[in-house]
């Protein structure tokens, strides 16, 4: 795998260092099935360039995180144009990092690379849970006649026997997914964005012990206040704060092993969104390591 320099890749950090990769960031910039605003093609050049200009101490865990994670970043190169076979493009690539036994963080790109990403840990692991963050349940047998839509992308992780999934921040459905989940009450568990002031974090614990748990993440999730650049923004969403609340207990409880964050639509001239999400990137990478 060809990777970019320190300086080129995620943060941006001086050649000089020279850590043994826990990490490799993957930018994937599909975008072949978004339904409303576009631009998610160029989400991952600009979370990485915003990166570069997150602070690399970190006040919270008292630390510079970077320095014992060690983290690459593959160089860009030409996705598929065929759905299908870019999900499987994906689905390789995690497979060569997991055989190394390192932790492959992908930058998206639409959802819809979710159950590509997903492959290879479903093969690895007995029992898997899909943790995902979101503003939509993404729960669609097909949309606009594509089964593998951004849509349908938590139905395509649900299609593989051994996945469980654990959704925050649900608050736009159908009612063909909510007969979905009428049905697979033992497979889906959802925290309504609705209900947040009421969440029983404690259950989520529970949920979670000891389990194996990839981690999902639409930016969408957060609220249209913090997070407009997104191809469907939400009203009612998360803020950042009690994202990370979120994010710690799961770290802390479960064995994390693979995320992907997706649906950062760029605009012109708002870097503060890139930045947003390049800090979340570090900011989970940190947890995984240091929490």
């Amino acid at each position: 795998m060809n990777y970019l320099s320190n300086k080129e890749g995620f943060l941006g950090v001086d050649n000089k260092y020279n850590i043994k990769e826990k990490v490799i960031i993957i930018p994937f910039g599909l975008e072949k099935t978004v339904s409303y605003g576009g631009g998610t093609k160029n989400g991952p050049k600009e979370i990485i360039k915003a990166s570069h200009q997150v602070e690399l101490y970190d006040e919270e865990l008292n630390c510079e995180p970077f320095k014992k994670i060690g983290i690459k970043t593959l160089k860009p190169f030409k996705i598929s144009n065929n759905i299908i076979k870019a999900l499987n493009q994906i689905s390789n690539i995690n497979e060569k990092i997991l055989k190394k036994k390192i932790f492959p963080l992908t930058l998206g790109g639409e959802h819809s690379i979710t159950p590509g990403c997903l492959n290879p840990f479903t093969k690895k692991y007995k029992k898997i849970i899909v943790l995902q963050f979101d503003a939509h349940a993404d729960l669609r047998e097909s949309y606009n006649g594509n089964k593998y839509s951004h849509a349908s992308a938590m139905r395509r992780c649900l299609d593989y026997k051994n996945v469980s999934l654990i959704s925050f921040g649900i608050r736009n459905i159908s009612q063909n997914e909510i007969n979905y989940l009428k049905k697979n009450k033992k497979k889906v568990s959802i925290f309504w964005a609705k209900d947040k002031l009421k969440w029983k974090l404690n259950y989520f614990k529970k949920l979670i012990k000891n389990q194996n748990v990839y981690l999902t993440f639409d930016v969408d999730s957060f609220d249209s206040s913090i997070m407009p650049a997104t191809g469907t923004p939400e009203p009612g969403g998360l803020l950042w704060e009690e994202t990370l609340n979120i994010l710690k207990i799961a770290f802390k409880n479960s064995n994390i092993v693979g995320a992907d964050i997706n649906e950062l639509s760029p605009i012109k001239g708002f870097n503060s969104y890139n930045f947003l999400v390049a800090k979340l990137a570090y900011k989970i990478l940190s947890y995984k390591f240091h929490v």
